[in-house]
């Protein structure tokens, strides 16, 4: 099966979910708990995830998976050939309370580079989409990212983790980012993040996910035209393609000088 044949099932899967996800919010009748004792989770992230992983067997049952609720083991990430990638609700607290930045997002990588992504907002209306090599396009559209070349023109999303105690180092690189870029915006989905940067909405991101929330945002990203890497290097044995820790994407210009700002607001050495 083509690639571009993976990416059309893939597409149809997420709408799928989408509907699932406007529904359950119709209804509000979804229970939920919080996971590691901080982390929401809904049932109908548990029931998307199920209806994904259903899909997914009809066509690609012999394939691995890696999945926020269903097979979180990212021992996954070591799978030398196919694997694909899910999060089911991407934004869930967005979604648990009404908001619209919630996104289905469904990668697919094989050799450690993921080869296909698909990001559904189903409440945007929006679907992004990316073959490696190929480009990016959202609802059939070719998109491309910003060009900004100014740090002081750059809109920078970012986000933040849901253990409070891992927040206040946080703090200085956002000290930092206020004090040298245009402004901050912080929408609660790294997935949509990363497409706002894929069609120039953003002109750079910065944070640290799971592999789950960025696989397919990241290539759409980068078939889109931006520059995507980290601020450390992936450890060892880790595909960058699937590595969620410290994530920089951005303008192709801004890269160095937005990287170079962060490390040294991690090192305490920017003038807050």
């Amino acid at each position: 099966m083509t690639p571009a044949q993976r990416l059309e099932i893939a597409v149809d899967i997420a709408r799928e979910a989408g509907q699932m996800i406007i529904e359950a919010r119709q209804g509000q009748a979804f229970g939920h708990r919080y996971k590691h004792g901080h982390e929401l989770v809904t049932d109908t992230d548990v029931e998307v995830d199920t209806r994904i992983s259903e899909r997914l067997d009809e066509h690609f049952g012999d394939e691995a998976r890696l999945s926020e609720e269903l097979a979180p083991d990212r021992k996954a990430l070591a799978t030398p050939q196919a694997l694909w990638v899910i999060d089911p609700i991407d934004g869930t607290v967005n979604f648990a309370h009404g908001l619209h930045h919630v996104a289905v997002s469904i990668g697919w990588a094989s050799e450690g580079k993921t080869r296909l992504g698909v990001v559904h907002a189903p409440f945007l209306g929006e679907t992004f989409t990316a073959l490696d090599g190929q480009g990016a396009w959202c609802n059939g559209k070719p998109i491309r990212a910003s060009r900004t070349g100014n740090l002081t023109h750059c809109l920078v999303g970012t986000g933040f983790p849901y253990r409070r105690d891992s927040r206040p180092p946080l703090m200085r690189r956002l000290t930092a980012v206020l004090g040298h870029c245009q402004d901050v915006r912080r929408n609660g989905s790294a997935a949509l993040d990363l497409c706002d940067v894929a069609c120039g909405r953003l002109d750079a991101y910065y944070e640290s996910v799971s592999p789950w929330d960025c696989a397919a945002g990241w290539l759409i990203a980068r078939e889109a035209g931006a520059r995507t890497g980290h601020l450390y290097p992936a450890p060892a044995g880790i595909p960058e393609d699937l590595y969620g820790e410290n994530l920089l994407v951005t303008a192709p210009e801004v890269h160095v000088a937005l990287g170079d700002l962060l490390r040294r607001a991690d090192a305490g050495e920017v003038d807050l």
